[in-house]
């Protein structure tokens, strides 16, 4: 059986709080910034799932994640973490 489980790629990146509104995290993928598995994304709606990865360019970084967790409300920083996996942060500094 597959997971079927989606979520708009805005709504998502509000509930992981990388944005402090869903309209401004659409604006951002609209303007560019935003990928949805390695492929440019400028559609708010776009479908993401568990799994995939999202690189957001925005406010001077840019974070490589993995999806964990749809969510379903934008909850506390600590819940949001939850949502994702940073994948710039996998290995220790002293490590590279």
């Amino acid at each position: 059986m597959t997971d079927t489980a989606e979520l708009r790629l805005d709504k998502w990146l509000f509930f992981a709080r990388l944005f402090k509104s869903r309209g401004a995290a659409a604006e951002r993928v609209e303007g560019g910034g935003i990928r949805l598995n390695g492929q440019p994304c400028r559609k708010p709606g776009k479908a993401v799932r568990v799994g995939d990865e999202i690189v957001v360019s925005a406010f001077g970084r840019v974070r490589a994640l993995r999806v964990l967790a749809l969510g379903t409300r934008r909850g506390p920083a600590s819940e949001a973490q939850g949502l994702y996996q940073d994948l710039g942060e996998d290995q220790p500094e002293d490590a590279i």
